[in-house]
């Protein structure tokens, strides 16, 4: 039968090679490659998920940090996974969580497991925000002293 073009991938070194003739794959536009290219991306998921660097970071510092990473601002960010960029600053601000759909596509924008991003963490609370900001508390505050 041969040697195997591509095996399970067993070393950092065999990583990086994998995930470059990836990239060159993809540039090169072929439809004839796509067997090859889901083959090294099946290789390259198994290892993500096996050695995950990113099992510490909450899902909204991990975006955060891929966005530095591929020079991403919020305005890049909204138009990718089709949300607005106030939702967007609500989710990096931690006043929105990820829906399913969200965490769909940004593992599939930056190739990594669903499960990075699909963990809990803590949002900003509601009534902080909304005591926080609202007007409201003032006048409470005025109106309460005009009748003491």
């Amino acid at each position: 039968m041969g040697d195997l073009k591509y095996t399970i991938i067993k070393t950092e070194e065999q990583y990086n090679q994998y995930c470059k003739i990836l990239e060159d794959l993809i540039a090169l536009n072929d439809p004839n490659k796509s067997d090859e290219i889901e083959l090294l991306t099946l290789l390259i998921e198994k290892w993500d998920e096996e050695h995950s660097l990113f099992t510490d970071s909450d899902p909204v510092e991990l975006l955060k940090s891929l966005m530095e990473v591929n020079n991403l601002k919020a305005k890049d960010l909204a138009e990718i996974i089709g949300l607005t960029k106030g939702t967007v600053s609500k989710i990096l601000n931690y006043k929105k969580g990820l829906s399913k759909e969200t965490i769909r596509k940004l593992a599939e924008y930056f190739r990594v497991s669903q499960a990075a991003f699909n963990r809990p963490y803590e949002l900003e609370s509601k009534e902080e925000r909304f005591f926080r900001h609202s007007a409201l508390t003032n006048n409470k505050r005025k109106q309460s002293k005009k009748y003491a």
